[in-house]
């Protein structure tokens, strides 16, 4: 069974692009994104020298932050936003292959000077983000192993993910897999508003990552809205009772 466990939301870390002097804005971020992943089991000093070469990039709604078949020649971590990562059908329909949000690397990490991204990411809202030669990035993941391994563990992770989604595809009803995706999606991208959790993704897109219809998914999430388990917007999904969302495999 998949872990439905909603877990400590990662704040966004927004970083002005301007500081009063570059030494307090290397200190202001590396206190940030200490509760990132990325940057677990590495000391505030490392951190430090891991963020210099880094820049600051800001990506309004929907902007591109790579497309398929660019070189990988930058590595980019999400400080606030989310971005999702997708891939074009033949008959020309999107597959989205995962999202990202706050505190996780977006796409692939450069194993090799001539790989390219077999994907396309795109901000979902405004994000911003710490950007790195990928060059530079390999140099400091061998400088510091904490980062190589958790680097590793990110893509790990990702992988289960995406194994877990598709053995739902293949096994578990449509109420099922969407009840445990919008599980995962609280605490990839979801940020508190009003009481309530809410993602900012539209039913097209719900409908994309777990392999159904755009009809299914709105026909559900309205009957669970009637049930005060969800609010549903245009492009917003706000989840005002988890308990009910966790329970909803047992009951559909």
């Amino acid at each position: 069974m998949p872990d439905t466990r909603v877990r400590r939301l990662i704040a966004p870390v927004v970083i002005p692009p301007s500081s009063r002097g570059p030494e307090s804005l290397l200190h202001r971020r590396a206190a940030e994104i200490q509760g990132f992943p990325l940057f677990s089991g590495i000391s505030p000093d490392d951190s430090k020298q891991i963020l210099t070469p880094a820049t600051y990039q800001e990506f309004s709604r929907r902007e591109v932050i790579y497309q398929e078949g660019d070189p990988i020649n930058k590595v980019f971590l999400l400080t606030s936003g989310s971005a999702k990562i997708t891939q074009v059908a033949p008959n020309g329909g999107e597959v989205i292959l995962r999202l990202s949000g706050p505190g996780e690397l977006v796409g692939k990490i450069r194993f090799e000077s001539q790989a390219r991204h077999g994907s396309l990411a795109q901000a979902l809202g405004s994000s911003t983000a710490l950007v790195w030669d990928a060059s530079v990035f390999e140099s400091l993941s061998h400088r510091f192993p904490a980062l190589r391994r958790n680097s590793m563990y990110g893509i790990s992770k990702s992988l289960e993910e995406m194994e877990e989604r598709f053995r739902e595809i293949s096994t578990e009803k449509v109420a099922v897999r969407l009840s445990h995706e919008i599980m995962r999606l609280l605490d990839q991208v979801g940020r508190r508003v009003n009481g309530a959790v809410q993602i900012s993704l539209s039913r097209e897109e719900l409908a994309q990552l777990i392999g159904t219809t755009l009809f299914t998914v709105s026909r559900l999430l309205s009957d669970w809205d009637e049930r005060g388990i969800v609010s549903i917007g245009r492009e917003t999904v706000s989840v005002s009772n988890v308990q009910g969302l966790k329970q909803l495999p047992e009951t559909e």
